[in-house]
């Protein structure tokens, strides 16, 4: 059975304030592509469908037709929550949409979701593991310690009727302990989300979602698909992918990658301004450097016509001896709820970041608003 495994759609993103939105259909659209051209059996979806817990309007219909589009071609979609989604929101019509092979993880009750499928090897089930935070695991094991994601997600499995001898396929978003991050991603809260890679050796393949670098961890078959754009700078060096895993008989997954060409790049570029303005015009998003040692002051018009999409614009020359950015920051919208606080405590500290201590009480705060009852906007 063929899989193509991806996450971190973060559809609504806000970048400097320019809306990804027509980027992030354009890319659904290649991905679709890359689907029918692999002839791949089914579309593994690891989470953070949404930037935000309340995505706005355009979000959630950009994701309703990929889906529809999904079920209307026959293949198969598993798609499960992330820290960045909604589990009430993304759940909705979960039940509905399962009679048109859409498969999308549930509010958790205690028991991991699975589905059952059937192919020339034999049975194959596959496992979703929404993002969850350890409050909410904690309830449904009254006699276990549960303090942080680690021992969550080994009591959710240790209480999941998995076969070890047959073919097992994970989808969860969650950190693991040694994969390499970029500056889009929330924070790690105090290291207490992070997981040993050991915790999935039970499964043949696990489609990862959280970190936006599209990576192997220990096996090729435990990996991050990565985001399908790049979503910060940090990220400006490696191409996009999405990745195809060929399941066989048990023990037996051959996984590759299949790249992804955005209708706008991100990229970092640098140098004096009589080589700047000498390059190609370029409507991809770009951080430019300017190194000269008298900067124009109309700089950022004159670049501008160049490079319309320009998204920070930066000094450096041995006067300012370092990065100037001269630019404003990321939208306020953009940010997560654990972004801002450390915003807010680094305003009122002089500069002084939030330590261990904090951040876990935030959290705590954050788990207790996730119990109340949910009611619609």
């Amino acid at each position: 059975m063929r899989f193509l495994h991806t996450a971190d759609l973060h559809l609504g993103k806000v970048l400097n304030d320019v809306s990804l939105l027509p980027d992030q259909a354009y890319i659904l659209d290649q991905i679709l592509s890359a689907a029918q051209r692999e002839k791949v059996d089914a579309v593994l979806i690891a989470g953070d469908i949404y930037q935000r817990s309340a995505p706005q309007a355009e979000a959630v219909a950009l994701f309703d037709r990929f889906i529809t589009q999904l079920a209307g071609l026959g293949l198969p979609a598993f798609v499960i929550s992330g820290n960045h989604d909604s589990a009430a929101r993304v759940s909705y019509f979960s039940s509905l949409v399962k009679s048109a092979g859409i498969y999308i993880s549930e509010r958790f009750d205690g028991m991991l979701q699975h589905v059952s499928l059937q192919d020339a090897y034999g049975p194959l089930t596959v496992w979703m593991l929404p993002y969850l935070r350890p409050s909410a695991v904690r309830r449904y094991f009254p006699g276990e310690t549960i303090t942080n994601h680690q021992e969550a997600v080994e009591a959710i499995l240790r209480h999941a009727p998995i076969d070890p001898a047959g073919r097992n396929i994970l989808l969860a978003h969650e950190f693991i302990t040694g994969s390499e991050t970029s500056d889009s991603e929330e924070p790690i809260v105090g290291g207490l989300d992070g997981i040993a890679a050991s915790v999935f050796d039970c499964f043949d393949y696990a489609a990862l979602g959280h970190i936006h670098k599209p990576q192997k961890i220990r096996r090729e078959s435990l990996r991050y698909a990565g985001s399908p754009l790049k979503y910060s700078f940090s990220e400006a060096a490696y191409p996009k992918s999405v990745s195809i895993a060929d399941v066989r008989e048990k023990g037996t997954v051959a996984v590759r990658t299949v790249a992804l060409s955005p209708l706008r790049d991100l990229r970092l570029i640098e140098g004096l301004m009589s080589e700047l303005m000498a390059m190609d015009y370029s409507e991809d998003y770009l951080w430019v450097t300017v190194r000269d040692e008298l900067v124009p002051p109309d700089a950022g018009v004159r670049l501008s016509v160049n490079f319309p999409n320009m998204m920070r614009l930066s000094v450096v020359n041995s006067r300012t001896k370092q990065d100037l950015d001269i630019t404003a920051a990321e939208n306020i919208e953009n940010k997560t709820v654990t972004e801002l606080f450390s915003d807010f405590y680094r305003l009122q500290n002089n500069g002084q970041a939030p330590g261990p201590a904090h951040r876990k009480e935030i959290e705590k705060i954050l788990e207790k608003m996730e119990e109340m009852p949910y009611e619609a906007d």
